[in-house]
């Protein structure tokens, strides 16, 4: 059934308190409210649903829940916005609501404040993290933000809060987009971890400094942690010149029974509310999992200081303050970070830079060929392939991430094997498809503890591609935000910003499509990518030397060192199912219609091989080497390929143990 956004009643002009925000700051001592989440999942809300939607859905609860707060004693009444951005709505279908929800909901809350308290427009961070993001997606977080300050300024707010966000970064475009709609007081609240940092490393001291700086009215811890922890970050936040905030949570969470259940009582919330207001902080209210009573024991804190001698407290002890944000350590130099790194730079620069073509040999020409791990729980079979391409000259072996959305054996678990073995450098595929942000790093650290330095970055097929097409897919990243993400650790900055003291040693491929059905925004995403911190280019098998060349003459500006994509075709249907089925793939008319006419079996595969020689003849001096896919597992037929190059072909005793 289609929804249809219920028609606005408009509202008379909002009343305000008798003096504006700014003034009530002067005096200090104000009582925000505490959660609305929290109360709408205890009165029946699904918190798998999209809770902002109420503004529009249940109007009514939302109202109670303003109600409830302001009788308790809160100042200040927050819009239920806080995710009411166009990024999270889109995620329940709501984005065409966006406008509707936010306005609605600043109209309930200023209905029931009626001049009583103050109406503060509720904004969250976007989960787009813009230490990954495109200069376009950097515009877009910021429009995002424009739009909803705007809408919330419109209704008769009083002021603009920025509460939750664990980037600075974010926070920033935040408070400048803020800016550009209207002058509002911005109320702008970090959430710090345990270790009191933000998620870019930044401690309370340089926060305040910052925020200060960026032009928020107040600033502000909130959420993550409880009461103690929040009052340790308040304290370092104090005496900067700017007025402090506090919104600790309930305490730190708990499962209990399948449920998230907060344990500060109210009557612990009370204690650090007076311990708040003591030292200073102008605003106390609550996050996750306060409610009306925790409110109201901050009100009767401030009750009970109100018009008393505020004491001085001992200072806190300082924890160090970053003067400057991280700027990142210097990168290990490309040649340096692995063996195939040095041969490529050495090839690049002696070969194909100048221009050169000299007899071409395994000295002079770079030789990776794919070799996926098994379905199953044997890799014996990969293991003995990786051992004769070694023997017949290959530098490398890549490991694909499931190529075409299939099972198979971690690809990290094949890469340990082979290099333990064999002595042998890998490529590990790393996509964004199956591992949320947290996981891609987890891996890529693991990776690079465990000697696996040499990467190459893909976005990933989709899931339908494969024998699960209902599985979800994650893609937090795509492969670009991927390659920003493996730059910086080489920088010793993770996605956040923050400095984690040492550097990785990756050396990081993209994919390229020369056939591209696109290809002028393949071109512009391939840019993209060099600016993230692609470092080599691996392309897609390429049967048409014209395209071939066409693309190499384009890409040139980059001074990227490319291995061209080279299958050798096995068979008619085999050339048929990749130019219909497997993304990215282009097998012209021409090459299609040769392996028609070919027969089956020995025919068909030397037909193919003498096409993927031809190919690699073509191109051979203008790139640095070859990325081999031999087909059906026929390992034999790279070595074969790369004859036509200078390499001899494999032992019958090592291609026997491969294909057994």
């Amino acid at each position: 059934m289609t929804q249809t956004t219920p028609e606005l009643t408009p509202v008379p002009a909002p009343k305000h308190p008798p003096r504006s925000f700014r003034e009530a700051l002067e005096h200090g001592l104000i009582v925000g409210d505490g959660a609305i989440g929290t109360l709408l999942y205890e009165r029946g809300v699904f918190i798998n649903t999209a809770l902002e939607e109420v503004a529009l859905a249940k109007p009514g609860m939302l109202r109670q829940i303003h109600a409830d707060y302001l009788e308790a004693g809160a100042q200040i009444l927050q819009t239920h916005t806080f995710a009411a951005n166009r990024s999270k709505l889109a995620r329940y279908d709501l984005a065409d609501k966006f406008e509707a929800i936010n306005r609605r909901a600043a109209e309930i809350a200023l209905e029931v404040a009626g001049g009583k308290a103050y109406v503060g427009g509720a904004i969250g961070p976007t989960s787009i993290m813009p230490g990954v993001a495109a200069d376009k997606d950097l515009e877009e977080i910021r429009g995002m933000f424009r739009d909803q300050a705007k809408i919330l300024a419109d209704t008769g707010v009083d002021l603009i809060v920025l509460e939750t966000f664990r980037l600075l970064s974010e926070m920033r475009i935040a408070i400048e987009a803020v800016r550009e709609v209207c002058d509002l007081p911005i109320i702008a609240q970090m959430a710090f971890d345990a270790e009191g940092r933000t998620a870019d490393g930044a401690d309370p001291t340089r926060s305040v400094q910052l925020l200060k700086r960026w032009g928020a009215t107040v600033a502000g811890a909130n959420c993550v942690e409880g009461p103690d922890a929040t009052f340790r970050a308040a304290q370092l936040m104090l005496g900067h010149g700017i007025p402090i905030s506090a919104q600790p949570n309930a305490g730190y969470p708990r499962l209990q029974d399948g449920r998230l259940i907060y344990m500060a009582t109210p009557e612990y919330f009370g204690v650090f509310a007076r311990r708040f207001f003591k030292a200073g902080v102008a605003i106390v209210g609550g996050c996750c999992g306060t409610n009306p009573e925790h409110i109201r024991r901050i009100a009767n804190a401030r009750r009970m200081l109100a018009g008393a001698h505020v004491e001085d407290l001992e200072p806190a002890t300082p924890v160090t303050s970053q003067t400057e944000a991280p700027r990142g350590l210097e990168p290990v130099p490309f040649q340096e970070r692995t063996r195939l790194s040095d041969k490529i730079a050495r090839v690049y620069r002696e070969r194909v830079q100048p221009g050169l073509t000299p007899p071409l040999s395994p000295e002079n020409f770079v030789v990776s060929v794919e070799v996926n791990p098994p379905p199953g729980l044997d890799p014996r079979s990969a293991i003995e392939a990786a051992r004769m391409l070694k023997a017949g000259g290959a530098d490398v072996i890549n490991i694909a991430d499931g190529p075409r959305a299939s099972v198979r054996m971690s690809n990290q678990a094949l890469a340990q094997l082979v290099q333990r073995e064999l002595d042998m450098e890998v490529i590990l595929h790393v996509c964004c498809r199956d591992r949320n942000l947290l996981g891609l790093q987890s891996d890529l650290l693991a990776a690079h503890v465990l000697g696996v330095h040499n990467l190459v970055i893909i976005t990933g097929d989709p899931p339908k591609l494969g024998d699960y097409p209902h599985a979800t897919a994650v893609f937090d990243l795509d492969s670009i935000g991927l390659l920003r993400l493996v730059s910086g650790l080489n920088r010793g900055i993770d996605p956040a910003g923050k400095a984690f003291g040492a550097t990785t040693r990756f050396m990081s491929a993209c994919g390229a499509e020369p056939a591209a059905l696109d290809y002028d925004r393949e071109m512009r995403r391939l840019e993209e990518k060099k600016k993230a911190g692609a470092e080599l280019i691996m392309t897609q098998p390429v049967y048409d030397p014209v395209v071939l060349n066409r693309f190499l003459d384009d890409s040139k500006h980059l001074d990227l060192p490319v291995l061209v994509g080279i299958l050798p075709l096995a068979s008619h249907r085999n050339a048929e199912f990749l130019h219909n089925e497997v993304p990215g793939m282009s097998i012209p008319q021409p090459i299609r219609d040769r392996m028609a006419r070919a027969k089956k079996g020995a025919e068909a595969r030397a037909e193919g091989l003498k096409i993927a020689q031809e190919t690699l003849l073509e191109v051979a001096h203008r790139v640095v080497g070859a990325y081999i896919m031999p087909p059906l597992g026929r390992y034999a037929s790279a070595l074969e390929v790369l004859e036509v190059v200078g390499y001899a072909p494999p032992s019958p005793e090592l291609q026997a143990a491969a294909e057994k």
